[in-house]
């Protein structure tokens, strides 16, 4: 594994020092520490994580700290006195920022999180906590979910969730169970799991000829009941990326989905792609939410004034911008990097070009949110970028698509882009309102979208609809448990002073 690299004599502290330019500048009184892994004891991530500005949130300077040594360590003992595993992490995002992840491998006690500015602490530096600091994969749910949400700082109201939701005064479970498992089983287009949460443990079927997907589904409800004892309630969870639920047909039925659309009444769960980025965030995934701020090259003065594309052809506005691009080559760089859908046309606006590193992205100030088959669900990776985001009129959405405004958080585009060389350079001429639009794009995913965000709001969700439920939420026949992940060093009670 990953943190074996950070091992040395099984001593699992780090200290990271870094060396910038900052003069007399920072005061340290200023210095701000925030975010949810400064409560380890009782906010539980895959990968805990706060940030540290030394200029404050607001700072907008582009100057990096220069001169000065800023120290963090983090260390913990395990129940048998050796130094806890885990795997530090530093990201810099060039403006006097930082976010410092950290992921543990077992329980931890008597735990330190030591940040220092030249020697000094700041903040509340030591951070102390006597324990049990908690790894993810410990099975150790906290019973009352009221409490849960409240321990971790999630939101009371959500505009999707209670649109979707209001949908719905009572449900009966039973009432449409046999024909939309009857639907399912005749559909050759939908993959579809039914979900039962019971006792705190997850249990499904699944309809349709790929169900490979489901993965996500399982991966996010096991993190959960490790996190928490869930309500006992039933979904069906779509696995494919349209929504199904349309909303002129009388057989309709309550579907959980990745995306809604105008047309349906599906309701909206966080992507599979920004879920998976949340559970997998210092594991498989290499672009999360907050790697993203950590890998961005270029400040703003020295980003290139194109807009910037790259994707696959999965809809003909991808091919009408392709053609855009080639007559406006001095405000685009876009272009194609598979043909799958319009394999006839690559004559045309191919050939395709290699993939590029998201992060290199960034290295432009327009960047384009267009979709595919549905929703790109790109949008929340852009957003948090340091660019500004022109986003195309569409009949679909993601979770959050409510809480935005257009010309607040991004750039409205036609569907059909007629309008969108016009944007560009009416960008190019107003850069100061470009650059408050990028900003204020950024604060909304900041505060909404990172990884504590994504659990709160399946909690909250799934919280909620099962009050809906009027029939008995049991286990159908046939259900399989999906499989909890083997998790070792745990333990989830206190210990005393001696057994320490």
């Amino acid at each position: 594994m990953f943190f074996y690299k950070f091992q040395v004599n099984l001593i699992i502290l780090f200290t990271i020092i870094f060396s910038y330019t900052c003069g007399n500048e920072i005061n340290i009184e200023n210095i701000e520490v925030i975010g949810p892994g400064l409560k380890p004891d009782i906010i539980v991530m895959p990968a805990r994580y706060f940030y540290i500005y030394f200029r404050g949130r607001n700072y907008d300077g582009g100057k990096s700290i220069d001169k000065g040594d800023f120290e963090v360590k983090i260390t913990g003992n395990t129940k048998d006195g050796r130094n806890c595993q885990l795997w530090p992490n530093i990201l810099n995002r060039s403006d006097s920022s930082f976010i410092v992840r950290y992921k543990l491998y077992e329980t931890c006690f008597n735990f330190y999180i030591i940040i220092k500015y030249q020697t000094k602490h700041v903040a509340k530096s030591p951070y102390f906590f006597k324990g049990p600091i908690q790894p993810d994969d410990c099975y150790c749910p906290q019973k009352d979910i009221d409490k849960w949400l409240e321990d971790y700082e999630c939101n009371k109201n959500y505009n999707q969730l209670q649109t979707d939701l209001n949908k719905y005064t009572k449900v009966d479970f039973d009432s449409f169970y046999g024909r939309a498992v009857e639907r399912l089983n005749n559909s050759k287009q939908s993959s579809v799991c039914n979900y039962v949460v019971k006792s705190n443990k997850v249990y499904r079927n699944c309809y349709g000829q790929h169900t490979g997907f489901k993965m996500f589904m399982d991966a996010i409800l096991i993190s959960l009941t490790r996190k928490v004892v869930l309500p006992d309630f039933e979904i069906f969870s779509n696995l494919g990326d349209w929504p199904l639920m349309d909303k002129e047909n009388k057989d309709s039925f309550p579907m959980f989905s990745w995306c809604g659309s105008k047309d349906t009444l599906d309701i909206v769960m966080p992507t599979y792609d920004l879920t998976e980025a949340s559970l997998q965030c210092l594991g498989r995934v290499s672009l999360d939410m907050l790697s993203v701020q950590g890998n961005i090259e270029k400040k703003w003065s020295e980003k290139a004034e194109k807009c910037f594309w790259r994707g696959r052809d999965s809809s003909p506005e991808r091919l009408s911008l392709i053609g855009i691009a080639r007559q406006h080559p001095d405000l685009f760089n876009a272009s194609l990097t598979n043909f799958f859908f319009y394999r006839d046309k690559e004559h045309i606006y191919g050939p395709k070009t290699d993939h590029v590193s998201f992060f290199k992205f960034f290295d432009y100030k327009y960047q384009l949110n267009l979709d595919g088959t549905v929703a790109a669900y790109r949008f929340p990776f852009l957003l948090i970028g340091d660019s500004v985001v022109f986003k195309q009129d569409s009949p679909y959405y993601e979770h959050f698509y409510s809480d935005l405004t257009p010309w607040v958080h991004y750039i409205p585009v036609k569907r059909d882009l007629s309008n969108l060389v016009q944007l560009i350079k009416w960008a190019k001429r107003n850069d100061d309102k470009i650059r408050e639009i990028s900003k204020a794009g950024h604060a909304y995913a900041e505060n909404n979208l990172l990884p504590q965000h994504v659990f709160c709001y399946h909690a909250t969700l799934f919280n909620e609809w099962s009050k809906k439920l009027i029939s008995s939420v049991r286990i159908r026949e046939g259900m399989e448990l999906a499989e909890e992940p083997e998790s070792k060093g745990c333990y989830c009670e206190n210990v005393s002073k001696d057994e320490l």
